[in-house]
Parts: structure tokens; sequence; C-alpha cells
């Protein structure tokens, strides 16, 4: 299923992830820290890549679709603790 929030509101979950979580997920899911700072709006793809996540332009900083919410629901999670 695809999930879908506005650019801002992503930003935003970004924003407020404590010190180190980019390391953390990228840690526990193996994968890049540059690949999961792309996830977050990043672009940095010589070292990192684009996973499960389409941006479109437009309002509040246009949508992001998932494909996958498994780094979103990571971050989430760090968020709430």
């Amino acid at each position: 299923m695809r999930k879908t929030i506005t650019f801002n509101e992503l930003r935003k979950i970004k924003d407020q992830l404590p010190s180190g979580s980019m390391k953390k997920i990228a840690e526990k899911l193996d994968l890049n820290e540059d690949t999961v700072r792309n996830y977050f709006g990043g672009t940095n793809f010589e070292k990192g890549e684009s996973v499960g996540i389409h941006f479109e332009q437009g309002p509040g900083g246009g949508i992001v679709s998932f494909d996958d919410t498994t780094i979103l629901d990571m971050a989430r999670k760090m968020i709430n603790k």
C-alpha cells in the first residue's frame, strides 16, 4: 500500500529526529547513511541511493509517495520514544 504525505511533513519528521538517528536507521537496515538522508529529501546520489520514495512538485513543498515506509516508520518510533 502506497503512503503519501507532503514534503513539508517529511522534513518536519526529519527535523524532529534525535542526533545520530540517520546513522542508527542506516545500520539497522544495512543501508548507506546517505541513502537514509536521501529518503528525507537529500540529494547525495554519488554515495546514497533513492529507495522506495517518489517526489512530486507542488504547493507545501509538493507530495512525497512511499512504496516502502520502513524508514519512515523507524523515524516516527524514534521521535515518539
